[in-house]
């Protein structure tokens, strides 16, 4: 899954605008061999604030309409705002990715099981730990990730199949960088196994994040190295699809984890 982030302020420094920007990056992100473009039009870093629901619509629909004519894999919008999610899929979008798995818009679950959508469910802490100016002021208290973020799965699951969405389209993402401490975003690649428990497939997410920086002592730019070994070891756990920054080298990551852990195949 190729990032495509339509907004100024992204963490990782790639956000672009212009519907010609981001249709170039995300026909690049296609020859470099992404299987699904996730397009977002609102920063998820720490202390930004949320943009309105109309700016956010003005970011991504025009893209997603130029880019549903002319790529030929699922596009995803990125968003946990159903009146954004609803015009991204009547733009053409395929597939919802909801960074708060129903936890502020349930109608997302609704709108995926009428359009019959794949929905990517996340287990986000970030309402239990305290920001001040974007800087994370204390680590999420939980001692145990796993039994934190496995429940917090579970319920977004429910709520899904409780609203209509079939048990086919439902994606779990543990939640990378959002309300977690460094060490607890290493025990959950290290733990990912641990999730497929419930049956679904598992997105993850460790593209750039700080955890890598923090361990690497690298900067937002530096860590393609250590985004490539978290990507690895995700797919040694059981993750089935990863959201990437990097397509170009991150494929050639996966195909290759694939080749050893499931087997190569011509």
């Amino acid at each position: 899954m190729g990032i495509v982030n339509v907004s100024p302020d992204s963490f990782s420094g790639d956000g672009i605008t212009g519907v010609e920007t981001v249709v170039a990056q995300a026909q690049r992100f296609v020859n470099e061999g992404a299987d699904i473009l996730d397009i977002g039009g609102e920063s998820t870093r720490p202390g930004v604030p949320p943009i309105s629901i109309d700016e956010e619509i003005e970011r991504v629909i025009p893209a997603i309409e130029r880019l549903a004519s002319l790529v030929s894999i699922p596009i995803s919008i990125d968003t946990y705002k159903s009146e954004v999610a609803h015009q991204a899929l009547n733009a053409g979008a395929a597939m919802i990715n909801d960074q708060w798995g129903l936890k502020r818009d349930p109608r997302l679950a609704e709108l995926a099981a009428k359009q019959n959508v794949p929905i990517v469910l996340m287990s986000n802490q970030r309402d239990k730990v305290r920001y001040d100016t974007g800087i994370r002021r204390d680590v999420a208290s939980y001692s145990d990730v796993i039994a934190e973020v496995s429940p917090s799965l579970h319920h977004s699951i429910r709520l899904a199949l409780r609203l209509g969405v079939l048990e086919e389209n439902i994606i779990v993402d543990p939640g990378i960088g959002f309300g977690k401490s460094w060490q607890q975003e290493l025990e959950i690649i290290r733990r990912l196994n641990e999730l497929k428990e419930a049956g679904n497939p598992i997105l993850v997410g460790p593209s750039r994040k700080s955890f890598i920086g923090l361990v690497l002592d690298l900067p937002v730019s530096e860590r393609i190295e250590g985004t490539a070994a978290a990507i690895a070891i995700s797919i040694a756990k059981g993750a089935d699809i990863v959201r990437v920054h990097d397509v170009w080298a991150m494929a050639k990551v996966c195909r290759m984890s694939d080749a050893i852990i499931r087997g190569f195949k011509l």
